[in-house]
Formats: structure tokens, C-alpha cells, sequence
């Protein structure tokens, strides 16, 4: 499609919205024009045609462009499915990843004056509505529906790595796509390790409830009790373990421009405080919710001042020894690790290229370590059995207590605990970073364990992982 300007778009919009957008239509006002004509330089997938209505509508963001069409790739564009509030200068609306199950709310703000620029625009996921429900299908049906789903993905280069569904334990669907090393040309196989970012929060969570279970740790105290020099004492006097794993701390993240400044400097968990550690709380502790990586950094230095061990060596010997997790860990990026796949990135980038540039010296506490999904099924296993913790602990560890902005979803403690529009609970976590995605779902009331990691970008493991758990039976 060639260039065109922000009025032949809209007009194009008019004309072909039936057939594109199916019967949803937007209110006659300039925010709702502005939508109507982003999605549709959007989903053109032109570079130069999406490029122009950034330049005219939304110029603080044409300097993104290479990251936009990574994002257009990922997505596969997006379909208009529910109108939202709209006044003159604000519209939302309910719009579906073309080539996924994700569901998002999209808000534009414009300027009230003509041409009406775009002041902010968000885009926000949110879960499947009741409205969409995905019809669940016999077993048989959504392996069926599955492996055709990532075959269509593989195809377009739009996943590679390792699924895995188990059922009661054992693995009832197995399928493995693409390359490990694209340039030595080393397939990905099921036994692959890759990096899966911040799934590493739930082995940290594990262990902090482990060493409470042993009477070393109360979830009450402030951080301050394990970390007495704490650089800043604020944070250590008014942030709780509880809030740590809740992400309620306002202890904040530490990806950034610093972290770029000093990644491979950063080498071991007291390095991050040394970087990190006087500043100031993002918020009051315990007043709302925000993801922080940093708050998950210094639950692995509370694991080691409560264990007396080394944090690697007790995530070692207490969880992925006992669940017999033997292709897992956070070994560092210039020790050799077999059968670790290289991460491809289209992030600032409009090819595929190896994430090297983007890896911290080492996982930590909060991710960046490795695994199978075997291994994650052992985890799974290990926790349902009983194994690595006692039937109380494996339910505090995992039930919903702070609400998310995802609506049907609570964080638990490392842990997301979700409830689909039908009911269906699932609990695990995700990891995400250039060239990287994984998602770990453990079902119980069906049984069932869904584990699918990527060596690519965000959210090829997720959405293959939120494609089977809404097909899959749900008792």
C-alpha cells in the first residue's frame, strides 16, 4: 500500500470499515478518527505509510518507527471489535491482535484544535471479554487446534521454540519449531534451554515461602530486619517482605538507562544495591500496585541473609534438585551452557538479530535465567505434590492478593493467579525481554500445565500459551 495522507485514511476507513472491522463503528468525532486512521496506517504494515500519519499526528513517536513494526509483525495488526466512550477530544475502543487471542483497550487522546494531533495514546491488554468467550473444545479438539495454531505461527516466523501440555502430571502434546542458532543452523529441540526472563520470580517466591515454612523468614517484617545496611533506610524501614512479592513495595525497576550504562558490571545481587540501593521509594509501601524487579533483586539477598547460603546455591539445592529441574539455571552469559538457545530481536531493529547486546552478565532474582519445558512441568509437579512446599505454603504462594491493572487477574506471590470470563483459574508467570518470552500456566482444577518458551520476541510464547488454555476443557 503506498502512502497516504490522515484524510485519505480516514476516508479509506469509511469505505472498506465493514469489511475490515466487521460492523463496529466509531462515533463521528476527531479522537475517534484518529483511531480509526491509526489502525489503519497501522495495519497496513507499511513502514512508509505508517511513518507518514506518525510524522503528522504523532510525531514524538516516528523516532520509534523500527520498534513500531516489530510490534506490527508481532501482532499481525488489530481488529476492531468493540466501540468505546468517545468525545470530541478522547476515544476508546476494544480491539483483538489480528494473529492472537490477546484483547486490548485502546485510548487516544487528541488535541482540540485542528488538525487534532495526538496528545496520548494507550494501549493496554486486557483479558478476553465475556462477549468474545472462546467455546471450550474436547482435549482431542484444542491439541488439534493447537498444533495447527503453531504450525500457521512457525510458518510466518512468528514463533520458534518448545510447547509442551501436560495433563495429571504427565506430558499429553509435545511440538518444537525453528532454530537455535540461526546461523549455524542448530534447530530447536525439546530439551533446548532457553531464557526465560522474569520466570525466575516464581523459584524466588518458592524459596522466600520455603524459609518462612522453616520459621527463618516472617512476611510482616520490613526488609530492613535481613538488610540492616541497606543504603537507603527508609525503604528499609517501611517495605515489608509481603510487599516485595506483591509488587507493592514502590521499590521500583532497575532496566533503564543505568542498567545500559553498567550491565555487565553487574555481577552480583549487592552489585545492584550498590547502583540502586539510596534511592528514594516510588511510592508509599502497601498503596498500590507496580511491577518491580528491583523489589524481586533484593528478595534473593533476604533468601541468602535467612538461608546462610549463596541465593543460586540454595534455588539449586531447594528447588530445582528436589523437582528434578536438571536444564535449569542462571549460569553466566560467558560460561558455556549446552544446548542454550541463541534470542533473536526485531526490537529496534527490522530483522531478526541475536539479543547479545541486550543480556545482563547473569539471571538474578528477579529472571533472566534458563530452562526446558520439562523442567518447568517438574516445577509444576513439584509444587502440586507437595514437593518443595507443604499444602498451605503452595496456596499462599499462589493466591491472588493484589488486584492487577489486567482485570481478571491478582498477583499472588511470584506468581499470577488468573481467572478466566468462564471461570477457569490458572497460576504462573510469564518473562519477556528482546529475544525471549516464556509462559508457565498450571491449571488445577483441570489438571492440566502449559509451559512454552520462545527464543524470539514478545508474546510468541505467551500467546501460544493463552491460545490452548482458552481451548482446553476446563474441569
Amino acid at each position: 500500500m503506498k502512502s497516504r495522507t490522515t484524510r485519505s485514511l480516514i476516508a479509506a476507513i469509511l469505505t472498506f470499515g465493514a469489511s475490515l472491522f466487521g460492523q463496529v463503528r466509531l462515533s463521528d468525532t476527531p479522537a475517534a478518527h484518529q483511531i480509526s486512521a491509526w489502525l489503519a496506517a497501522f495495519n497496513s504494515g507499511d513502514r512508509a505509510t505508517y511513518l507518514a500519519f506518525l510524522q503528522k499526528n504523532y510525531p514524538e513517536r516516528a523516532k520509534e518507527i523500527d520498534a513500531a513494526m516489530g510490534f506490527r509483525t508481532q501482532t499481525g495488526g488489530f481488529d476492531l471489535k468493540q466501540a468505546g466512550e468517545c468525545s470530541a477530544t478522547k476515544c476508546s475502543a476494544i480491539v483483538q491482535e489480528h494473529d492472537s487471542n490477546q484483547f486490548a483497550r485502546m485510548t487516544v487522546e487528541v488535541d482540540a484544535a485542528d488538525p487534532h494531533v495526538i496528545k496520548s495514546f494507550e494501549l493496554r491488554a486486557i483479558p478476553r471479554p465475556a462477549e468474545f468467550l472462546i467455546p471450550r473444545m474436547t482435549e482431542a479438539e484444542a491439541l488439534k487446534a493447537f498444533r495447527a495454531n503453531l504450525d500457521q505461527a512457525a510458518a510466518a516466523d512468528r514463533f520458534s521454540g518448545a510447547a509442551l501440555v501436560a495433563k495429571n502430571g504427565k506430558p499429553i502434546f509435545t511440538a518444537v519449531y525453528g532454530m537455535a542458532d540461526r546461523e549455524k543452523k542448530i534447530p530447536n529441540k525439546l530439551d533446548t534451554k532457553f531464557r526465560i526472563g522474569s520466570m525466575n520470580k516464581m523459584f524466588t517466591a518458592t524459596a522466600v515461602l520455603q524459609l518462612e515454612q522453616a520459621g527463618k523468614i516472617n512476611l510482616n517484617d520490613p526488609l530492613g530486619k535481613y538488610l540492616p545496611d541497606y543504603p537507603n533506610k527508609d525503604v528499609a524501614a517501611k517495605v515489608t517482605i509481603h510487599q516485595l512479592l506483591t509488587h507493592t513495595g514502590g521499590t521500583g525497576d532497575f532496566f533503564g538507562p543505568e542498567f545500559d550504562k553498567h550491565r555487565l558490571e553487574l555481577r552480583t545481587l549487592q552489585d545492584y544495591v550498590k547502583l540502586y540501593g539510596d534511592r528514594a521509594l516510588g511510592f508509599e509501601p502497601g498503596s498500590r500496585w507496580e511491577y518491580s524487579n528491583y523489589g524481586f533483586l533484593l528478595l534473593g539477598l533476604v533468601v541468602e541473609k535467612a538461608s546462610g547460603q549463596d541465593y543460586y546455591d540454595y534455588v539449586r539445592e531447594h528447588i530445582l534438585k528436589p523437582a528434578g529441574m536438571n536444564s535449569t539455571d542462571s549460569l553466566p552469559e560467558d560460561q558455556p551452557v549446552s544446548d542454550r538457545s541463541v534470542g533473536y530481536t526485531k526490537i529496534d531493529s527490522p530483522a531478526w538479530r541475536p539479543n547479545m547486546d541486550t543480556l545482563p552478565y547473569r539471571g538474578t532474582s528477579a529472571g533472566g535465567g534458563y530452562s526446558t519445558g520439562e523442567d518447568l512441568l517438574a516445577f509444576a509437579n513439584g509444587l502440586e505434590s507437595h514437593k518443595l512446599l507443604d499444602v498451605k505454603h503452595v496456596d499462599l504462594l499462589t493466591t491472588g492478593k493484589v488486584e492487577t491493572p489486567r482485570g481478571g487477574s491478582k498477583y499472588a506471590y511470584g506468581f499470577s493467579d488468573e481467572v478466566s470470563a468462564d471461570g477457569a483459574r490458572c497460576f504462573g508467570h510469564g518473562g519477556g525481554a528482546p529475544g525471549m518470552n516464556g509462559e508457565l500456566k498450571i491449571c488445577p482444577q483441570s489438571g492440566y500445565v502449559i509451559a512454552v518458551l520462545a527464543n524470539m520476541d514478545p508474546q510468541a510464547a505467551s500467546n501460544a500459551a493463552d491460545f490452548i488454555a482458552a481451548r482446553l476443557p476446563k474441569n
